[in-house]
């Protein structure tokens, strides 16, 4: 171990930054492995482009209207389940295997309240989620500039996340209390994280991954009431879904359509693709954004956190099923993950650093033995 530089930004130095000579020229060519194989994604198909044309909302958001439309059926008195059923016929939507139904818990939040309500507590989420990571952020570094940059990266991660056409998309309202969840997670005080974790996993079930990581890192952190209380969470989501499971069988016919199936196989530069789609990075060009993709995971990395680990840990693993599983018309998989990537870009920079360093260190350590 060499004696770790002083960090450019972070109030600790980063987990870098005593590497050997040797290892941290082998994190380097991983690293450089890592940016290289995010340029896949050029040449991984995505999801059809929109028109931008309010008169083509239909076409270019159409699971975001069927959801509205539920919500409307319900809100006007029906039940959510054949309304459902219905939406789904009538948009040639599967209606099988169960999965293809979303969990009532959104829509029947919605129908039961105003429009500009729903809004309004869309917001007051994603604000919350914002102070929350403010203040696990300005812990980790020295001084004011660097934390407004990763509260600036955030906000990149969040753009879809405050649009009031996406209020009736589950994966909005699930990704932001996944992201509150990791924010208010710290050792010792994790009641909170798991009851936002289960809201989350409530919306949208695929949170589950979530859960399971979660559970999975504190017992293997040794704290197994923390492991308990995750494992009661997926308790309670395989109950809410083995009734789901139940009250879709009531409503599905033989003849109804089933899903193609979610076997994908389009690899890591879907994923990369995906957080591209999902944050400020679609503004900039592809061959530009999935680098950043990379860095990024990098960055958490380097962050000598344990809620780094945890983030890197469970982006990872969305990464995974995303490109093992996803299609290109279930990129909004990634929204899970999105809302907290970029902000893996401001522990990069020290990161970095480090590694460049450690590498290029030469000192050799003489000992010299004088005999009288």
């Amino acid at each position: 171990m060499r004696r770790p530089p002083s960090p450019l930004w972070l109030a600790q130095p980063s987990r870098f930054a005593t590497l050997s000579a040797s290892r941290a020229r082998a994190a380097l060519a991983l690293l450089v492995l890592l940016l290289a194989t995010t340029l896949l994604a050029l040449g991984t198909p995505g999801p059809p482009p929109v028109s931008g044309d309010p008169a083509n909302r239909a076409e270019d958001q159409s699971d975001v209207v069927l959801y509205e439309t539920i919500v409307e059926g319900v809100r006007h008195g029906g039940s959510y389940y054949p309304v459902t059923a219905d939406a789904l016929r009538a948009g040639n939507y599967p209606l099988r295997p169960f999965v293809t139904f979303r969990l009532p818990t959104l829509a029947m939040v919605q129908a039961a309240l105003p429009a500009f309500v729903t809004t309004a507590l869309l917001y007051l989420l994603a604000a919350a989620t914002a102070l929350a990571w403010f203040a696990r952020l300005r812990e980790a570094f020295a001084r004011p500039p660097p934390v407004i940059a990763a509260m600036a990266l955030l906000a990149g991660g969040m753009m879809a996340f405050v649009q009031p056409d996406l209020v009736a998309f589950h994966e909005v309202w699930a990704g932001l209390f996944v992201a509150l969840s990791l924010a208010v997670r710290r050792p010792g005080r994790w009641m909170p994280a798991v009851a936002f974790g289960l809201v989350a996993v409530l919306v949208r079930e695929t949170a589950g991954l979530y859960l399971a990581l979660m559970a999975a890192i504190a017992w293997i952190e040794g704290d197994r009431r923390e492991a308990l209380g995750w494992a009661a969470a997926i308790g309670v989501l395989a109950l809410a879904v083995g009734l789901h499971a139940h009250a879709v069988a009531q409503v599905v016919r033989p003849l109804d359509p089933a899903s193609p199936g979610w076997s994908g196989l389009l690899g890591f530069g879907f994923f990369v693709r995906t957080m591209t789609i999902s944050t400020a990075l679609g503004l900039a060009p592809l061959w530009l954004a999935a680098p950043l993709v990379g860095l990024a995971l990098f960055g958490w990395a380097a962050w000598r956190d344990p809620l780094g680990l945890r983030v890197l840990a469970i982006t990872a693993g969305y990464a995974l099923v995303l490109a093992l599983f996803g299609r290109t018309d279930t990129f909004y998989w990634g929204l899970l993950v999105a809302p907290t990537l970029l902000v893996g870009l401001a522990f990069a920079l020290d990161g970095v650093r480090d590694l460049v360093v450690g590498a290029l260190d030469r000192r050799r350590i003489t000992v010299t033995r004088m005999v009288r």
